[in-house]
Order: structure tokens, then sequence, then C-alpha cells
């Protein structure tokens, strides 16, 4: 009743049991519900271009400090704002797509976001601009996946999506595991990375990448959520690891 009240769609006597069978062995798939007899296409999400219809319409500032970061806006959590400004800088945030080369700051901050990071051509190619100015960046879930394919690396579609906020990740090279919130579909492909760069973080369920990190250069990404909101925090040291990118530069 409540269903049909609200206008939403629904499905009853299916056998959960062999679609989670069937899922399980296939991992993560489009689904459609349709009327016997009737067709329908499928809609791919990430096909589309969510990230332009989750982004900041304009840049706005916040905060008063130095120094001064911007952050590309691809769908970013209010949390990322606050990590930033309670520590004293002012950030610029910008839309994905917005070109500010030209402008004066001191670090970029590449936030999460929805979708397929290899429909983000234009954020990728800023960032591409940026790398080639050795500017400190900083690429969380989404952003991580667009600092990669502007170093020149791919991503894929995970099997299985990382969701919810008990995810294990190692932070390669030391014994430390850390509990992370995640939502994404997609990953880095390390090993398509250009030679300098290197692995950061790995998932300790599946061992796919959770991070990346170039040897010489400021920049640094990470699939997790190191601002989750309310939890975990383990990794909120992710932010003060990229201010002291920032100040050494």
């Amino acid at each position: 009743q409540w269903l049909f009240e609200a206008g939403v769609v629904g499905i009853y006597g299916v056998d959960t049991r062999a679609l989670t069978k069937y899922l399980r062995s296939h991992g993560s798939l489009l689904g459609k519900i349709v009327v016997d007899g009737v067709d329908v296409g499928f809609s791919d999400p990430n096909k589309e271009d969510l990230v332009r219809q989750v982004t900041v319409a304009e840049p706005v500032l916040y905060g008063t400090g130095a120094p001064r970061i911007v952050l590309v806006d691809c769908g970013c959590k209010r949390s990322i704002l606050k990590n930033l400004v309670n520590r004293g800088v002012t950030v610029w945030r910008v839309p994905y797509d917005y070109d500010f080369e030209g402008e004066d700051f001191d670090g970029v901050v590449i936030s999460n976001g929805p979708g397929d990071p290899k429909m983000c051509d234009t954020t990728i190619t800023h960032i591409r601009k940026l790398m080639q100015k050795q500017a400190p960046l900083l690429g969380i879930c989404l952003g991580s996946q667009i600092l990669a394919l502007a170093a020149g690396g791919n991503t894929y579609k995970l099997k299985f999506g990382h969701r919810g906020q008990n995810q294990p990740c190692v932070e390669i090279g030391t014994d430390r595991c850390y509990v992370t919130s995640q939502n994404h579909g997609y990953a880095v492909d390390v090993e398509s990375l250009p030679g300098a760069w290197e692995a950061w973080f790995v998932n300790a369920n599946d061992g796919t990448n959770e991070g990346i990190r170039h040897r010489d250069l400021p920049f640094r990404g990470v699939q997790f959520h190191p601002e989750a909101a309310p939890g975990p925090v383990d990794t909120n040291f992710i932010f003060d690891d990229f201010l002291r990118m920032v100040h050494a530069s």
C-alpha cells in the first residue's frame, strides 16, 4: 500500500536466494523491472555525466586562513570542507570542470563523487596540467581515480563495489590496518601507472587498490573517505599529511 501511494515500483514472489547466488558469481549487474510482454531498454547511469548533476554551480569561498586550497567539487561531502576549514586554511570550492590554472592557490583537493571517472574528461585535463607544475594534489575516492587517469594510468569497474563504514585498508610498508568508510564501484589499476607512482593502501578483503602516491612529487590519492562522518576517523591524518606537503612546497 505504501509503495502504491508513493508511486514506487516494487516486485514480490522473487527467488531471492537464486538471485543472490547469481550476483555472487557474476558481480554487480544492471537490472530492470518489466511487465510480462513488455520490454524496456537498460538505463546505465555510468554512461551519464553524473558529476555534472552534483557539482557546485559556481565557485564558493570558505574560511580566511592560509594556505589557500582549491577543492574541485565532483560531488563533495560537507565533511571534506569541515576538515579543511577546521585546519585553518582557506578553501576555494570550484565546479568540477572549472579552469583555475591561472588562479592563486597552494594546493588542490579533488573530491569524491559518483560514476565512472573516465566521464570527467575536463577535470582529468586540468589535473594533468597541474601535475606539470608540481602543485600539491590530494584525490579522495573518485578524486583518486581522476588523479590516476591524469597521471596516465587506468581505472576499471569492480566486480563487487566497496560499500560501508568498515572496509579494512592496509598501509603498504607498515603493519597498520585502518577501518575506513567507502562507497565506490571503480578502482585504480596500479600496474598501469607510470614508474614513479606506487600503491599506498590496499584493501585487506580483496587486495584491490585503496590509495596511490608519487615517490618524488606531492601527489597522493586515497580511495576511502578520511573525512567520514560520524566515522570511522582512523585515516583523518590524510588531511594533515596533505597540508604538510603543501607547506613543504
